[in-house]
């Protein structure tokens, strides 16, 4: 669906994108990742034409990114954009009708997502008078309101409990079923391993990571495993087919060892330890999408 080209940005003399170039299928969901000031909103302001990048291009389903493709984007800004005096129903559906709904269309769609995320009362409050967590529930509706085919959300889940970032998770993993790629761009990596089929990843203006999430995650093993076992504490001579990182004591008189393997097999693992005690559990240990952006942002500090 997008096609990011090359993308070059300054401001001032700093170069907040260089050279960046990213491919986002359609149907997916994309995770652009990276640390404060990395470029990421710099280039999503691109992507939603708010700026222009000083050179490369932007191509919307095979098409240069032009005017006639805003309709087809919503936008949840990190920053709250919503205006704080306005009655949100009526504020609902200008924003709706901007994208190109009738009244008719946008008041139909408000009242199935105010019905949806239990917001019946909301339609003569003013953005003000809620709380952090609900201005940002307001801002998700006023961003899915028009049925986009790409949504781009920018911290999410910023401002939300647990029960009402639950509640926003399934309905971007709804919209994405109904066929919207989402393009979303979290700090929160645990969000990321659950949603994203993609990401990028981006450090002081360059693109330094890109690929499937599973992908990824895989390229990362080093042959560590957890083992967890039950009995006397095991005692090792050398002749072990795997060195000990760790052992920590369990409950039940269980103990958990951290192991790698350096060149041998989990078979031969449960084959050196079978004869010797009870195992309860033998578990590659595959690096978090976290301990990577630390591992790979700290390596291009």
């Amino acid at each position: 669906m997008l096609s990011i080209r090359n993308i070059v940005k300054e401001y001032a003399g700093h170069r907040a994108l260089n050279d960046v170039s990213l491919e986002i299928e359609s149907g997916k969901i994309f995770g652009l990742l990276g640390p404060n000031g990395a470029g990421k909103t710099s280039l999503i302001r691109i992507i939603n034409q708010i700026t222009a990048p000083d050179s490369g291009e932007v191509y919307f389903n095979g098409e240069r990114l032009n005017q006639s493709h805003i309709e087809h984007i919503g936008y949840l800004p990190e920053e709250r954009g919503l205006y704080k005096k306005m009655e949100i129903g009526e504020q609902m559906i200008y924003l709706a009708r901007l994208k190109g709904l009738t009244r008719t269309e946008a008041t139909a769609m408000l009242k199935f997502w105010f019905e949806k995320l239990g917001m019946e009362t909301w339609w003569k409050k003013k953005i003000e008078e809620l709380s952090k967590g609900m201005q940002q529930k307001a801002q998700f509706v006023a961003t899915v309101l028009h049925k986009p085919d790409l949504i781009i959300l920018d911290e999410p889940f910023s401002g939300f409990d647990p029960v009402n970032a639950d509640l926003i998770k399934n309905e971007i993993l709804e919209l994405n079923k109904q066929g919207a790629t989402i393009l979303f761009s979290t700090h929160r990596m645990e969000s990321v391993e659950e949603l994203c089929d993609s990401i990028a990843l981006i450090n002081k203006s360059h693109k330094i990571l890109d690929g499937r999430v599973k992908h990824i995650r895989n390229s990362y093993k080093n042959e560590t495993y957890l083992l967890e076992y039950t009995g006397s504490k095991l005692t090792f001579d050398g002749a072990q087919p795997f060195s000990i990182v760790s052992e920590t004591e369990g409950e039940d008189d269980s103990h958990i060892i951290k192991m790698k393997l350096n060149g041998s097999t989990a078979n031969d693992v449960l084959q050196y330890l079978l004869p010797k005690t009870r195992i309860n559990m033998l578990q590659e240990v595959i690096p978090t999408m976290n301990e990577i952006f630390i591992e790979k942002v700290n390596l291009t500090a």
